[in-house]
């Protein structure tokens, strides 16, 4: 199988704008019982998800950008090549802090159905409707139900100043 650098015609760009975020799936979940799914992710500037935990592991390659990453309370900077390793069961969070859009590969192990997954979160967001009737407050938690998603918290801030230097790895 070849996931090639550039979108196949028959790959579906999944597009999230209450998130900023676009999603292209480029090694589907194989069904096979613990085989990886790996995704492609353009964040905008200042955005990334709510503080989140799951049972799947994710490894995130930073292809371009920066990252704020918060992994069990633990802050700090991803860059360009940098990769963050989050176990299964692990609150976490980031938000792009380049302030142009930033682009991550990321591989969840073990694999899910990450088109459905992303697909299904882009119509619970969508702020032209309210596909299943709940209040968009409510909208993330049913989600993550289904998924077994736990949402913690919000989105960290792309404010880097607020962070103490410690964060960064310097002095």
């Amino acid at each position: 199988m070849l996931s090639s650098a550039r979108p196949h015609p028959t790959e579906r760009i999944i597009r999230i704008p209450a998130l900023g975020l676009s999603v292209r799936v480029r090694v589907a979940h194989l069904g096979v019982e613990g085989g990886p799914t790996v995704i492609e992710t353009m964040n905008a500037a200042g955005f990334g998800p709510l503080l989140y935990r799951r049972a799947e592991a994710e490894i995130f390659q930073v292809a371009s950008g920066r990252y704020l990453f918060e992994v069990d309370g633990q802050r700090f900077v991803a860059r360009r090549g940098d990769m963050v390793c989050v176990p299964g069961g692990a609150a976490r969070a980031f938000v792009n802090i380049t302030g142009t859009g930033a682009r991550q590969q990321v591989i969840i192990h073990p694999g899910l159905d990450a088109a459905a997954l992303f697909s299904h979160l882009a119509d619970v967001l969508d702020l032209q409707g309210t596909p299943s009737g709940e209040p968009l407050e409510q909208r993330p938690q049913c989600f993550g139900l289904r998924w077994g998603i736990e949402f913690l918290g919000g989105p960290l801030s792309a404010d880097v100043e607020s962070c103490a230097a410690d964060d960064f790895g310097e002095g």
